[in-house]
């Protein structure tokens, strides 16, 4: 039995080829990863020499660009130049003119003429002596009305008594003519609420009671029931009053008067008219 077994397990038997295979594997996967030094020496230093070759490149085109300014500066350089010379001239202008004016100030407080090598101050300068005949004439004047002057004031006095007249008169016609016009009356349009005591309160002959009421600058107008709640309705009237003749407080205490009709009165509405 147990020589049968062994001789059911080959692998014994074949050693030789397993080993064989694998050599061979090892040196296929070790040829794989050899790569050559020099190789990748060359490489490396031809890929040094092109970057040193571009960046020489780029320099020799900065040290180009340096040497040669653009157009474009250029133009500007030669602007900003022109708008300086007109600057300048703007300048020199304005202090000709303040100068000029300093010169044409002192020579008009002076009371002298500028000198002639200054058109512009001579010419503002020349109408300075026409002042002395103006003055004479402004003189000449105030002369003749001193001559003029009534020292006792007889026409001033006459004006006086003349104006205060027409005055007197203008008033007087004033007052004649307001007091022809009508003089307005004040009136005042009010809304009362008129509250019972309750429902079984008779409100037409409340209504009558207070119809009742009657005076001078009293006008009572039309009424109409409000309901309020539970049933219970107040009185809303509507009257005109004269505000110098009647008085809102008076008509609420006249109307209160009548206590087994009238709980109380409130006012819904005031109105002048």
């Amino acid at each position: 039995m147990a020589a049968t077994a062994l001789t059911n397990q080959k692998a014994w038997f074949d050693r030789s080829a397993i080993a064989n295979a694998e050599t061979k594997y090892h040196e296929y996967r070790s040829k794989i990863n050899f790569v050559p030094s020099q190789c990748t020496l060359a490489s490396e230093i031809s890929k040094a020499r092109q970057h040193i070759k571009n960046s020489l490149e780029r320099m020799d085109g900065i040290a180009a660009l340096a040497a040669s300014p653009g157009a474009e500066l250029l133009d500007r350089l030669s602007s900003v130049e022109k708008e300086n010379e007109k600057l300048r001239s703007i300048i020199d202008g304005l202090n000709n003119l303040v100068v000029d004016l300093q010169e044409r100030v002192k020579s008009l407080e002076s009371g002298k003429v500028a000198p002639a090598a200054k058109p512009a101050a001579a010419a503002a300068a020349k109408p300075a002596p026409a002042v002395a005949p103006a003055k004479k004439a402004a003189a000449n004047d105030d002369e003749d009305d001193d001559d003029d002057v009534d020292l006792f004031g007889s026409e001033d006095e006459d004006e006086d008594d003349a104006a205060a007249q027409l005055r007197e008169k203008r008033l007087a016609e004033y007052a004649a003519k307001k007091s022809k016009k009508p003089a307005l009356i004040a009136k005042s349009n009010v809304i009362l609420d008129i509250k019972p005591w309750d429902d079984e309160t008779d409100m037409k002959q409340m209504e009558a009671e207070v119809r009742k009421i009657s005076a001078d600058g009293l006008l009572l107008g039309a009424a109409k029931l409000v309901p309020l709640a539970y049933g219970i309705h107040k009185l809303q009237m509507s009257c005109v009053i004269e505000d110098d003749k009647i008085s809102v407080d008076w008509l609420q205490e006249e109307i209160e008067k009548i206590e087994d009709f009238v709980q109380s009165v409130d006012i819904a509405a005031f109105n002048k008219i």
